[in-house]
């Protein structure tokens, strides 16, 4: 789970951990990708569980959730929040983002499991757009994520989300984004490791401070920058 030297800072007793907690805990955890799919691969075999069909691998992505299940959303029923420290407080659904100017940024999915996706092409509005919109208070530091997963959470600092490189991300692999990649809507933080990247992404919130995520309160880094010099 951890990357050697460079990589945010779990332990590799995280993950020996999870598989205390047995399959339920395999599902939570991140996988590392040769290993956790030979683990998943005999699990499939003798436990009709279903685990290896978590691990979709479309064009070496792996797919795995922190939650037990997560909903489908569609263009009829997504809602993107934006609120916290905002003048205007206000609601997007999937038309009116993408109605509004789209960026495309190809980048590096890399997750901290070892696993990484060069050249991949990401489009869709950018974070400083809608933070503009919405008006930051002169109290805003940061910006948290919620998503409809209901479980995972993600922030950055005001300057991080104002970067040209970090996107509402509408569409991958210039195809809209599937359930499995995080869709209808995820972020796309592109000069960072992909756990910053949060899926299913259903809320955005200015904040006078920054609150760690999810995999932060396990002990990865708040800045999970792909080069430490970034």
């Amino acid at each position: 789970m951890s990357e050697p030297e460079s990589g945010p800072p779990i332990a590799r007793r995280v993950m020996l951990s999870m598989l205390g907690l047995g399959a339920a805990g395999i599902v939570a955890a991140p996988f590392v990708q040769n290993g956790w799919e030979r683990v998943l691969g005999a699990v499939s075999q003798h436990d009709p569980t279903g685990l290896s069909g978590l691990l979709p691998n479309p064009g070496g992505f792996r797919y795995y959730s922190v939650a037990a299940s997560v909903p489908r959303k569609t263009a009829a029923d997504y809602r993107l929040e934006i609120g916290g420290l905002v003048e205007r407080p206000g609601t997007y659904t999937l038309g009116e983002l993408r109605a509004l100017p789209q960026t495309r940024i190809v980048g590096e999915a890399r997750c901290t499991d070892g696993w990484r996706v060069p050249d991949v092409p990401f489009a869709g509005v950018l974070l400083s757009d809608l933070l503009d919109a919405a008006g930051v208070r002169a109290g805003g530091r940061a910006v948290r994520f919620t998503c409809f997963d209901g479980v995972y959470t993600e922030s950055l600092t005001l300057e991080q989300a104002r970067r040209a490189d970090v996107l509402i991300a509408l569409d991958m692999l210039d195809e809209p984004l599937t359930h499995e990649h995080g869709g209808p809507v995820r972020l796309y933080v592109a000069p960072m490791y992909f756990y910053k990247s949060a899926k299913w992404l259903s809320g955005i919130s200015v904040t006078d401070k920054v609150i760690p995520g999810y995999w932060e309160e396990y002990g990865y880094d708040v800045d999970g920058w792909l080069d430490q010099e970034a």
